[in-house]
């Protein structure tokens, strides 16, 4: 895994980003010089995307070339294809918690799961399950940081940003996917 970026301000002058569609809905990336700083989920409109990419949209240059891999892979990704994510990211604004935990979650496979308890193991905060619960909850990076792929202990899917629904819907998809 590449390293991360984790402290820092971007400059509004080094924002890009793109909006796209793919075969669940438009979706969303924002990046830095320094890495990606935000995805979306699939959302029903080009404009309902900018609004979750945050006002930092607004002083960002639209750059298509610049996300064109992560664009192509995005859209296989959500056409039920097994994709990896090795693309830096610009955490700049997580704290070191949060860091470890979206560390921890992108090592998930793909088509597997893992309990808020494992991702608390392996920071080394077993007590941690609730914390690392809402620091999956603060993720801007979704699919990237695999968050739909943390659930509760007892099999439930547990919270999701995106919404239950588009988190079973997005591990259908991934077991769907590792059948084949």
């Amino acid at each position: 895994m590449q390293s991360t970026t984790t402290r820092g301000d971007t400059a509004p002058g080094e924002l890009k980003y793109i909006t796209f569609e793919t075969d669940m809905g438009w979706v969303g990336i924002l990046g830095s010089t320094k890495g990606l700083l935000s995805t979306t989920l699939p959302q029903p409109s080009a404009q309902e995307v900018r609004q979750l990419l945050g006002d930092r949209v607004n002083y960002a240059t639209r750059s298509p070339h610049r996300f064109e891999d992560l664009m192509e892979r995005l859209r296989a990704y959500f056409d039920g294809h097994q994709v990896a994510f090795p693309d830096e990211l610009d955490l700049s604004g997580a704290t070191p918690f949060q860091h470890k935990v979206w560390e921890v979650t992108r090592l998930i496979p793909y088509g597997k799961t893992r309990s808020y308890l494992w991702v608390a193991e392996q920071i080394k905060r077993p007590g941690a399950a609730r914390a690392v619960g809402q620091a999956l909850s603060r993720n801007p990076l979704p699919i990237i940081v695999p968050c739909h792929r943390v659930i509760a202990s007892d099999g439930r899917p547990g919270g999701f940003s995106g919404g239950v629904e588009m988190k079973r819907r997005l591990l259908s998809l991934e077991a769907a996917a590792s059948i084949r």
